[in-house]
């Protein structure tokens, strides 16, 4: 098939660009580069099925494709806030210039959506029944609410156009090519060990995250484009819940780091837990993560030691 990827070069995009060249697949990797690297397509550039376009999904663009994976956004808080008004545009605009793509030449289309549209959760773990505790007016209500628009105009061009949609809510997912400033907790402590610097953790290490390593996510995201006649959103993570002070601990461990942790006050609208419900997942086509987080956090650390030094 040819397969349209948006953020194709971010850390998501392109190792689902990768997995989708492995299969055989025409893929075109389509990204402005304002959060992913040409060093994460570079592998694969001179495939003669890959094509890479530098191109805004805010700007409309004519493409014949069979799917389209639309991941297109920056998903760290310091890339999202960095320029809300934006984000809130590639969210919409951009989810509304792809569906209307796939309704023109009739392709499947996938949306990235986040756990993050459950905002602070008042229900755990997270069906997908359950409607969120979002923010509407918060410092990260660009990003929250951006994808809950883009799951509502899915829906829409679904009832209204017919037009084959997926959604995947997709919670914390980490493994090499992550960027080395994008804020988010798993770069953050595994870069500040390696530095020897403090390693910092909000509020009192005692919330919650479920981390999901990379193969797994991608291998989720192609089984549900996959799947028949699925379209309402199907949350894709790890449901084993680790708090960030022993998650801090275990990168300790692993870098053999000297470095102390250092307690800085929780942001915003945080999230005290998160944690998937994945029986949807289960039913609908027999996934679950299969790699644990200790041999996961090993491959990630190698990869920023690597980058590290060079």
């Amino acid at each position: 098939m040819r397969i349209l990827v948006t953020g194709g070069a971010g850390f998501i995009g392109s190792f689902l660009c990768e997995s989708l060249l492995d299969e055989g697949h025409e893929v075109i990797c389509l990204d402005n580069l304002f959060s992913g690297f040409r060093r994460n397509i570079q592998p694969f550039r001179t495939n003669p099925s890959f094509e890479f376009i530098r191109h805004d999904v805010v700007e409309p663009i004519l493409l014949e494709v069979d799917q389209i994976y639309n991941l297109a956004c920056p998903a760290s808080p310091v890339h999202y806030q960095y320029n809300p008004v934006k984000t809130v545009k590639t969210n919409v605009m951009g989810t509304i210039n792809m569906l209307g793509m796939a309704k023109r030449v009739k392709a499947r289309i996938l949306q990235a959506s986040t756990s993050e549209v459950y905002g602070d959760p008042q229900v755990h773990p997270q069906p997908e029944e359950y409607w969120g505790h979002v923010n509407p007016v918060g410092a990260r209500s660009c990003y929250d609410e951006g994808k809950r628009v883009a799951e509502t105009l899915m829906m829409d061009y679904h009832r209204q156009n017919a037009v084959d949609i997926r959604i995947a809510r997709i919670f914390n997912t980490y493994g090499p090519r992550m960027s080395i400033d994008d804020g988010r907790v798993v770069s953050n402590l595994i870069v500040q060990a390696l530095r020897g610097e403090p390693m910092t953790v909000y509020g009192d290490g005692s919330q919650t995250r479920s981390f999901c390593y990379i193969s797994d996510l991608v291998r989720g995201l192609r089984m549900l484009m996959d799947q028949e006649g699925v379209h309402r959103p199907v949350n894709l993570g790890n449901p084993v819940e680790v708090s960030i002070l022993s998650f801090a601990e275990r990168v300790r461990e692993q870098t053999g780091t000297g470095s102390q942790i250092r307690f800085e006050p929780l942001p915003s609208d945080d999230p005290v837990r998160r944690r998937p419900d994945i029986a949807q997942a289960r039913k609908l086509f027999d996934w679950e993560p299969e790699v644990e987080l200790k041999k996961g956090l090993r491959l990630t650390v190698d990869y920023f030691d690597d980058l590290l030094r060079k």
